[in-house]
């Protein structure tokens, strides 16, 4: 067993080798099952691999934030010193994450987005007790100590430094400096504020006064602590003049309304783009106007703003290293399934009874005395915002199509058609898909004469624009990889009742209770124990379990247990211990000693409560090996304008890890990258 700090890049390079010859070998039983017309899985039907996974573009301009270890690997560096470790946090988070009206995704205890890797790489927005999230998690991926404070009107971090708290605002982008090279905590500041207002009666509680004050470099003559400030231009203002220092005074104001509260997050989100023949990723450096919140929810102003302009919140983000032209992007993932060809069953999850071919119905059955299924996965790393389904279909005499789906990973089944009629046929999927990552769709055909000719199926995604692999003026060395060829099954859901028709439910992952533990409004046990365990089941054999919770346990003696069992509950090994005393936490275990041939999994909480004891979130993410993947080439395909000409560059990756040089003549207006297996 392994902590956070385990490099998990590292441990997928152990298993490679012997991942590579457990494909081969899975690879030739399963398609003898498939000719059979017996398989439980596909195959397929020559050497090229079916899926390619962990395929990246990275540019030398843009920091690689796709995983905890590779923002790791960006921003800490060999040598730190715990306060550059924590500005080095505090850095990260402002350059990948604005202050914004939060996305809602509906499953985390407090309906946004505190996992930091995901707000950096689907959103790049939120308000600030998402920001402090991040930053605390952040912080103790790196090893060192955090906790959130509640103030007025703000929510703000501290990491502890050298045995000192230490506050520091990636929300409104701000910390300050003390006399002595320290950085002020949040119980310093409001002190300093409070002395102030004892010698300034008049300037309490009246904002417009206090705006006033601050023009002109007159808050350097405020509170000591807000005058070693970061983040203030000389006017007052902080970066993105939406708040200024007469809001830091509210804001620290009220000493004692001031308490402290984590915003734990539930961590372990990694980009893995994977992609099969006929799939293209496209991301954009712009929207049409979509966004997580529609219809009826907050619309974020930077789903119009431009970086860099002065009258716009992002007018500090250039200074950052920001090269995308705004933030939300919308982007889209199509599949256009080349049922003409039979090795593209080896990309299905599961193929009963049918065959693939080039006459019509392309896809058949094999067998037309009984039915035939097929089922396919749908993951994305970016969260679906729309879904259409459009098929070519045959139908036989008195056959018919049956289209089901299912967003808990195959647990649970429903029937969303059935198409008795040829011809071309559109299923509207975005009520079904909306704010998932991922799905499955089964196509039972019955009838002899019964299958498919066409079958598209397309998605718009949300995206930041921070993150991609931006071009800028001069040369630009882009680095391509296609990683471990793995794929990652996900266990989570919405903890908060409230939230079932919103998002997966916690009952939807088909939880085990034992014991007196009650759900409602979280997970929580009593003082005789009780726990909950989650099943999980993978595709391919299981490389590791990563398990990140956020959790409450007032007293020392309140604690989670969490452990996993390979042999169907027989025996669990220990994973960690979510202990207390905290009102919140947020931790991450990596376990990668699972014995070989797993596909399935039980992870259980045992929860013991002496004072208060509670699950707020739980993620589970259990990474395999890709049954039929490996690597082929891939299409990669920059667009952007120079001076208003178009300009695009297309280069063909042959191998698994590629450098190239694009160039241009002059500043680039990024537009988008697309990403595609090569024809």
């Amino acid at each position: 067993m392994s902590s956070g700090a385990i490099p998990v890049n590292n441990a997928r390079r152990a298993y490679m080798g012997e991942t590579l010859m457990r494909n081969r070998i899975a690879a030739w039983m399963v398609l003898g099952l498939v000719l059979a017309g017996r398989a439980a899985g596909a195959a397929p039907a020559g050497n090229a691999p079916a899926v390619v996974s962990h395929i990246q573009v990275l540019s030398d301009k843009i920091e690689d934030v796709s995983s905890l270890e590779a923002w790791r690997q960006a921003f800490i560096k060999p040598g730190m010193t715990e306060r550059q470790k924590a500005i080095a946090i505090w850095t990260s988070v402002v350059k990948f994450r604005h202050q914004e009206a939060a996305p809602l995704e509906y499953l985390d205890h407090e309906d946004q987005v505190y996992d930091p890797i995901k707000a950096f790489n689907v959103y790049g927005y939120g308000i600030c007790s998402g920001t402090s999230a991040c930053l605390e998690a952040l912080a103790r991926y790196a090893g060192l100590e955090a906790r959130g404070w509640a103030i007025t009107g703000h929510s703000v971090p501290e990491i502890k430094i050298d045995g000192h708290w230490s506050m520091l605002d990636a929300s409104l982008i701000n910390y300050f400096q003390k006399a002595d090279g320290g950085i002020a905590g949040v119980a310093e500041i409001a002190q300093d504020v409070a002395d102030w207002y004892a010698a300034h009666p008049d300037f309490r509680g009246n904002k417009g006064k206090l705006a006033g004050f601050m023009r002109h470099g007159g808050w350097k003559k405020g509170p000591a602590a807000l005058a070693g400030a970061m983040g203030y231009d000389q006017n007052g203002w902080q970066a993105a003049a939406t708040h200024g220092w007469n809001d830091s005074m509210v804001e620290y104001g009220s000493a004692q309304k001031n308490f402290l509260y984590d915003y734990s997050s539930a961590v372990g989100y990694e980009v893995n783009v994977q992609l099969r023949r006929g799939e293209v990723l496209t991301r954009n450096w712009s929207n049409k106007g979509l966004q997580i919140n529609a219809p009826g929810g907050a619309v974020p102003g930077v789903l119009t703003c431009s970086t860099g302009a002065a009258d716009e919140q992002l007018r500090y983000a250039a200074q950052w290293g920001d090269l995308a032209p705004g933030r939300i992007g919308n982007g889209t993932l199509e599949y256009r399934v080349p049922l003409d060809d039979p090795e593209f069953l080896g990309a299905a999850l599961g193929a009963t009874n049918v065959g693939s071919g080039a006459g019509s119905p392309k896809l058949h059955l094999v067998d037309a005395t009984g039915s035939g299924t097929l089922v396919l996965r749908m993951p994305s790393s970016y969260v679906y915002l729309t879904g259409h389904i459009t098929l070519q279909a045959v139908i036989g005499n008195a056959g018919r199509i049956a289209v089901g789906f299912s967003d808990n990973n195959g647990l649970d089944w429903k029937e969303i058609a059935a198409i008795t009629a040829a011809g071309e046929q559109h299923l509207d999927l975005t009520p079904l898909v909306r704010r998932r990552y991922d799905y499955r769709l089964k196509f039972t055909l019955h009838g002899k004469g019964t299958g498919l000719d066409a079958l598209v199926i397309r998605h718009d995604i949300q995206h930041s624009q921070r993150p991609l692999p931006a071009l800028a003026l001069g040369a630009n060395t882009i680095t391509f990889g296609a990683g471990a060829q793995e794929g990652t099954i996900t266990a989570q859901a919405a903890t908060d009742p409230r939230n079932k028709d919103k998002n997966l439910y916690l009952t939807d992952l088909h939880p085990q209770i034992d014991g007196p533990l009650g759900l409602t409004p979280f997970p929580r046990p009593r003082a005789d124990g009780g726990s909950i365990t989650f099943p999980i089941q993978t595709p391919g054999d299981m490389m590791r379990l990563r398990v990140g919770a956020a959790y409450r346990a007032r007293d020392t003696r309140d604690m989670w247990l969490v452990a996993a069992s390979f042999d169907e509950g027989k025996t669990y090994v220990p994973l960690g211990k979510l202990e207390g005393p905290c009102q919140g936490m947020g931790r991450y275990f990596i376990f990668d000693k699972v014995p070989p041939g797993i596909r399935a999994a039980r992870v259980r909480f045992t929860g013991i409560e002496r004072n208060t004891c509670v699950l707020f979130d739980e993620r589970i993410a259990a990474d395999y090996a890709e049954p039929h993947g490996g690597f082929a080439p891939v299409k990669v395909t920059y667009v952007w304008d120079e001076n208003g000409t178009a300009r695009q560059d297309v280069h063909m990756a042959r191998q698994p890890h590629e450098t190239y040089m694009i160039n241009c003549a002059a500043k680039p207006l990024m537009k988008s990258i697309a990403v595609e297996l090569a024809p």
